[in-house]
Order: structure tokens, then sequence, then C-alpha cells
């Protein structure tokens, strides 16, 4: 059991996320939660000194954002210095560029379902603490816990293929790829992609008999507690069905609707950002409707990203299996687009048996094999590059401003838990005040409430971005009773 002092819960650190935050719920005078906020406590520079490197060293110096999604940044700078540079990919390159982004879904995804989310989805919220992580699953699973450890190793090892390195890949340059994919790779990479398939099906049977078929866990995707109606972004191919590496970004509003669709290059023509005293992180909005504070009453253009907020803007899928459970996860939810945030993990196993199709398809087109993997580059073409690929976690920017001689001059970089961060705050204010009422707390509970963030699978290191000396802080200093005794601030 934990007891508020003065009024505040404090659950400091939050579990189960990359990064650091905390969550501070504030309860009124009956031990009702009135308000709840998620605070990130961790800031870095990257945008900052990225700044007066050549725009060609970019690719490789950005996937040092983060260990968790470097693929994803690699690869959305790499199609910036495209851009810079004028370069139209060859269509091997392009293959084998999303090719490794689908590998990269797979490993991402994987380690956030069965190490993050299952301990609290196959287990139960209210499991012990103490082995409601990857060693109960362990215990309880082991087979398929044993499995996903096996193909996360699968898709470590294609990384390692395509990039030269596993977790901080270094082959995608403007122009294409440093290195192409050889006969013996592409059999390699066949074989295990094939495996990743069934297992991405087995994953299906298990969420089917484990967490739809039990009232406890059935109950976290169908009760209220975590459904919060937004709008919703993600990327699209010429038919409106999904891709995760290339197409136009699309958005629609909480009925389904088309709000607008654009290249990414015209991302600021829709996308703002407001700042918030209290967060490290900035709140992504929707120009098109504009920000009206940090709540859905007043007709705000929250929007959000990720794996069921992709799901909910594109047409559908165009791998069969994937199609298949697409259709299957919307039909329980009670049709497109859902609203619930815990499932967005369900929706990650779609794009894992979608992403495991996909490099299939590729690996398997004979041009996989291609000698022309990249176009030397000559002079700067263009001072502006920017380019997007869908993360693991939503919608990607990498936004690049160089001089005559290529100098990068600034950098911004949109990254999806930040056009999150607005959403992860309203559903764990949401769920706090769901679930806590006349001062009744305890473990599970407070479990239950971050689940509302660690759905969305937040990644802090690549959010948290600020100039120096100009970021506000406020630091609290409370006595052993709880009690503030000082409040510092710059």
């Amino acid at each position: 059991m934990s007891e508020p002092k003065n009024n505040i819960i404090l659950i400091s650190p939050a579990t189960r996320l990359e990064g650091e935050a905390k969550i501070s719920i504030i309860l009124d005078e009956h031990g009702n939660a009135k308000d709840a906020y998620f605070q990130v406590i961790e800031l870095r520079g990257f945008e900052k000194f990225c700044q007066g490197r050549p725009v060609e060293e970019l690719p490789r110096i950005v996937t040092r954002v983060c260990g968790v999604c470097p693929w994803a940044h690699h690869l959305a700078s790499a199609k910036a210095t495209d851009v810079i540079f004028g370069i139209e990919l060859p269509r091997t390159a392009k293959m084998i560029r999303e090719m490794g982004e689908c590998v990269h879904i797979i490993h991402s995804h994987l380690v956030h379902f069965y190490a993050l989310a299952a301990p609290d989805l196959l287990l139960g919220p209210d499991y012990d603490p103490a082995y409601r992580n990857i060693f109960g699953l362990l215990k309880e699973f082991p087979e398929i816990a044993k499995s996903a450890l096996i193909h996360r190793g699968y898709a470590k090892k294609m990384q390692e293929i395509i990039g030269a390195k596993s977790t901080h890949p270094v082959t995608a340059i403007p122009g294409g790829m440093s290195k192409g994919i050889s006969p013996e790779e592409q059999k390699e990479i066949e074989k295990m992609a094939k495996s990743c398939v069934e297992f991405a099906t087995k994953s299906f049977e298990l969420f089917e008999k484990q967490v739809l078929k039990r009232d406890d866990t059935r109950e976290l995707i169908e009760s209220d507690t975590y459904n919060l109606p937004t709008y919703y972004m993600g990327t699209v191919d010429k038919n409106g069905k999904l891709n995760l590496y290339d197409g136009m970004i699309r958005v629609v509003d909480s009925k389904g609707n088309e709000i607008v669709k654009f290249k990414p290059e015209r991302y600021l023509d829709h996308i703002g950002e407001a700042v918030l005293e209290w967060s490290y992180i900035k709140f992504a909005y929707l120009k098109d409707v504009g920000w009206k504070g940090l709540s859905l009453d007043n007709g705000s253009g929250i929007y959000r990203v990720n794996s069921l907020a992709r799901l909910n803007a594109v047409d559908g899928i165009s791998t069969p299996l994937a199609s298949e459970a697409h259709d299957r996860m919307y039909e329980v939810l009670g049709g497109k687009p859902a609203h619930n945030a815990i499932a967005f993990n369900w929706a990650r196993l779609v794009e894992v048996l979608y992403a495991s199709e996909r490099i299939l398809e590729l690996v398997q087109d004979d041009d996989i094999t291609g000698k022309e993997y990249r176009i030397p580059l000559s002079e700067v073409k263009s001072k502006v590059g920017i380019g997007s690929v869908e993360a693991p976690r939503g919608t990607l920017f990498h936004h690049y401003e160089v001089d005559d001689n290529g100098i990068v001059k600034n950098v911004n970089l949109v990254v999806p838990t930040t056009q999150n961060n607005a959403a992860i705050c309203l559903s764990v204010k949401k769920a706090a005040t769901k679930l806590i009422k006349n001062g009744q707390i305890s473990e599970g509970l407070l479990n239950r409430i971050e689940m509302a963030f660690r759905a969305y699978d937040p990644c802090l290191a690549c959010a948290t971005h600020a100039l120096i000396g100009k970021m506000p802080m406020t630091v609290e200093i409370y006595n052993h009773e709880g009690q503030l005794v000082k409040r510092l601030v710059r």
C-alpha cells in the first residue's frame, strides 16, 4: 500500500519505460484524484551539438540519440540528407532501407510487448510485482517467453546484416547504402523472417487466449479508464495502406474522417509544438485545429501516433496475414478508429506480423541483391532537407538546414513521444481520476495508472531536447516528512 502525503501521490521513478519520469497525482479533500502530471525529468541536446557538423555525418551521429530506436533516426536522417544532395535513391537502396525499418519494428515491438507490456497483460496487473516482469513470464509462459527472446535475437541479427551494427547502424548514407545484400545474406534473412511470421501468429493466439478470454485483462481493453478519443496520424502508401518507410502523412479525427494528408516536407504547416513550464518535453498539436490547452473538452488539436494511431489512420494493410489480424482486432474493439490506449499493445502485434511479411516480400525480390545501391554525392542542391519514417513509437521527422558547404546550421527533431506527450498526460490523468477514490490506494492500482503511459512505449531520451540556456527549470526541495521547504526557479 502507498500512503499519500499532503494529498500528493508520487510515483517516482515511473517503471518499465525508456528514460526518467515521474507521475504526480493530486488528491482532493475526499481522497479522490483530481489531477495528475506525467513529468519528464531528463533532457538531451542533440539538436544543439549537431550544429556545425558536415550534414553527411548526421545519419551516423543521430543513431546515438537513443539505443532503443536508433534505426528510425538513422533512416529519417539519411532521407533528409538525400534531399539536401538532390538524390533519388536506386530501387535496391530503397528496398534495403525499408527492410531495415521493418526489422527495427520487430526488434522494438517484441521487447516492448514481452518485457514491458506482457507482464501486465499476460500475468495480470495485480500479479506479484517482484515477478511482474520478464522473469515472471519465463516462469508462467516459458515456451513463448523463450521464443520471444529468440526472435528478438533474429531481429538483432538481421539489423546487423543490413546496418553493419545491430544497435547503432552506419550503412544508410546520403545517396543510398554503403553496402548491399549478398545472396548468402538474402537466404539468411529470408529464413529468419519466415520464423518471425510464424512467431507473430503464435503471439496472436496467445493474446486471444490469455488476454481476451480473461475478465481482468479484457476489461482493461474495454474499460473507459483508458479510452481517449483524439486525432490520429500515420504514413500511408499511394493506396492508403500502411507503410513504415515512405509515403504521405495522413491525419484522421476521432470518427475516422480524414482531416489532412500532406507530404513529410510540409510538416511545419500542420504540426505545432507548445511548451509548458513543468515538462522538458514539448506538446505537439495539429495547427489545422489549434492548441487550446491540455484538454480534449475545448477542441484542442491533440493527436496520437504509434501503432494503434497508425492503424487508425490507414485504410488497411497490404500483406495478407496482417490484414486478417488488423480486421480481427477492430472487430473485437468495436470498429475503427479505436481509442483505448491499452490496445496500442495489440496493434504492435499486428505490426510485427506486417513487418515480418513485408521483409519476406522485399528479401524475395531479385533486386534486393542488386549492385546499384548508392549514388555518389555532388554539391549541395537544397539548403533544407526533411525526412520522415514510421518509428516504432510513431511518425518521426528530421529537419536539417545547411549552408552552401553542407555544414549544419539548424536541426529540428520532431519525435513520436513529443507528439504523444499531451495524450500521455491526459491518459495518466484519466486513469488516476477513474481509479483513485476515497484515498484507497494499492500497488496494483498504481500499476494500472502506470499502464496508461506504458501503453505508448514512450522514449524519453528521444523526446527531450532544449536549446542551451533557454530551458526553464523548477527545483522543489522536500523534508523527510514530505513538506515543501524550498522552491528554486530558473
